[in-house]
């Protein structure tokens, strides 16, 4: 990552220049949001960027480049001459319109995680694939590229890099998950939650089904449409399909709704073969995309992780076992998910042609 923020990632192509059209399809979303914003982080070579929604925010305004734009409806004449396609909504919505985009020849990259299961899609961490040294053959008509769960990009991550430098013999986290997970209608049910316990009034659970607010739950209630075991999940399958065949342990993994708007926080507990000590893992966890945070600084957690293109962890001995250290980590669960989708779009950028509107 150099200096300013901004990390060079398209080196066959000159910035300076748009070369490409692309469309976001759930623009107003906080992941559609984000994707746009990580788009003119990278400087991704777009000669439009043009924002898609449902009904509910056709026409609002948005800022893009220094620039206010609108909204505009989800119809198949909107992906004519798109190269990239991003899909940032719900996986209903995805799943409603992705065939008209590929259909006019635009790339998919879905960050909903509905086409997981289709034909000649790909999960995939550029991240991962850079860290695990894996090279992605460019493809004439690429399936869709479904950006892997933020959970388990970091996971890898971590996992990959210590077992480089010590055998890890078991490994379990614990993961706290934030309300923007559902998108601002669980930010929005947190909050009202929160209003309302305050109150004495009745709580909104149209998402969740059980309070979030000042709690932490493992299960939802059984009249929402959401999962906690299904995350757990799909952050495995997930794991399982970025490591591929590398020799990264898979590690059990619990996942709890926590009462925090944003931001993912982590407890990884690690098991080795032999003795190990804080300093041999943080030297070894320390790299491009995470921070080792010192025992002297103030810890990672939610707040400080929030905007950052990087995950914060902290490494400390277990106390009863000597073959044993806790990961303690944080980090900006929409952030990373848009960096992640914009690196895919770079590496698929490569095999369209350039100079000319498609």
């Amino acid at each position: 990552m150099s200096s300013n923020g901004k990390t060079v990632g398209l080196a066959h192509a000159d910035v300076t220049r748009g070369f490409y059209r692309v469309a976001i399809v759930g623009a107003a979303s906080l992941k559609g949001k984000e994707v746009a914003e990580m788009l003119e982080q990278r400087n991704f070579p777009s000669t439009e960027v043009k924002l898609l929604d449902d009904d509910e925010t056709l026409g609002q305004l948005e800022a893009l480049r220094d620039e206010i734009t609108f909204i505009q409806g989800i119809r198949a004449e909107q992906f004519e001459g798109m190269d990239f396609t991003f899909f940032a909504s719900d996986a209903d919505s995805t799943l409603k319109n992705w065939k008209q985009a590929r259909d006019a020849g635009s790339a998919i990259v879905d960050l909903s995680y509905a086409l997981g299961e289709e034909p000649g899609a790909s999960v995939r961490s550029p991240w991962l694939e850079r860290e695990l040294g894996v090279i992605s053959t460019p493809e004439l008509q690429p399936g869709p590229a479904v950006v892997a769960h933020p959970v388990a990009v970091i996971l890898a991550m971590l996992l990959s890099r210590v077992q480089a430098a010590a055998s890890i013999a078991y490994a379990a986290a614990v993961v706290y998950q934030p309300a923007s997970e559902y998108a601002q209608k669980g930010m929005d049910e947190l909050h009202q939650q929160t209003v309302n316990l305050l109150s004495f009034q009745p709580l909104p659970k149209k998402i969740f089904d059980v309070q979030v607010a000042f709690n932490m739950v493992s299960k939802f209630g059984e009249e929402s449409t959401q999962s906690i075991s299904a995350v757990s999940d799909r952050v495995t399958q997930h794991y399982r399909k970025i490591t591929g065949n590398a020799k990264v342990p898979i590690p059990s993994i619990l996942t709890v709704q926590a009462p925090v708007f944003h931001s993912h926080s982590i407890a990884v507990n690690l098991q080795f073969e032999d003795k190990t000590d804080v300093a041999q893992i943080s030297a070894a966890l320390g790299g491009e995309h995470v921070s080792v945070v010192p025992s002297s600084q103030e810890a990672p957690n939610n707040v400080n992780a929030a905007g950052q293109n990087e995950v914060l962890v902290s490494v400390t001995p277990d106390g009863f076992n000597p073959r044993s250290v806790w990961l303690w980590g944080a980090f900006d669960n929409l952030r990373i998910a848009a960096a992640s989708a914009v690196e895919c779009a770079e590496s698929m950028a490569a095999a369209r042609p350039r100079g000319q509107i498609q």
